[in-house]
């Protein structure tokens, strides 16, 4: 299934991957448009609406508690974080941020389960819009691609 370069897969095939998804509501309208283009790519990918498990928290602080429920389960080839942290006028935006990318990060780390991040930390509203869709549909290729990624490395 890789490529010649061992990390690169041929093809993208999701039909046999269960895909965990955590949604932040905050900036509701920008996290729903990454959970719709992310759930639609992984229907591309061949990911079978049985097989993904969607679950919506109040905010970024709160995806990593979610992830950690998923991974303990022990049902998932890959996760998928969503979220958008838009920069205010306060320091609130920095703490967000590092604090629910660190929490994702050492999930992935401590249960040896592929996240892919998709919480977007944007300046302004412009600039998560701009992203909403990409950051989505690459939120679902990653998931795929790091899953088989870790299945063959197992």
């Amino acid at each position: 299934m890789f490529g010649a370069d061992k990390g690169t897969p041929s093809v993208l095939d999701g039909r046999k991957l269960s895909i965990g998804i955590v949604q932040a509501r905050f900036n509701e309208a920008i996290t729903d448009a990454l959970f719709d283009a992310c759930l639609a790519e992984l229907l591309a990918l061949g990911v079978q609406d049985k097989n993904i498990a969607h679950v919506k928290v109040p905010g970024a602080l709160e995806v990593p508690v979610a992830l950690q429920a998923m991974a303990e389960r022990d049902d998932f080839d890959a996760l998928i974080a969503l979220g958008c942290i838009i920069r205010g006028e306060t320091y609130h935006f920095e703490l967000v941020a590092n604090e629910s990318g660190a929490g994702v990060t050492r999930l992935s780390l401590d249960y040896q389960i592929p996240i892919a991040n998709a919480i977007l930390t944007t300046e302004n509203l412009e600039q998560a819009i701009a992203r909403q869709t990409e950051k989505g549909r690459d939120a679902a290729r990653v998931a795929v691609e790091m899953a088989h990624l870790l299945q063959e490395i197992g």
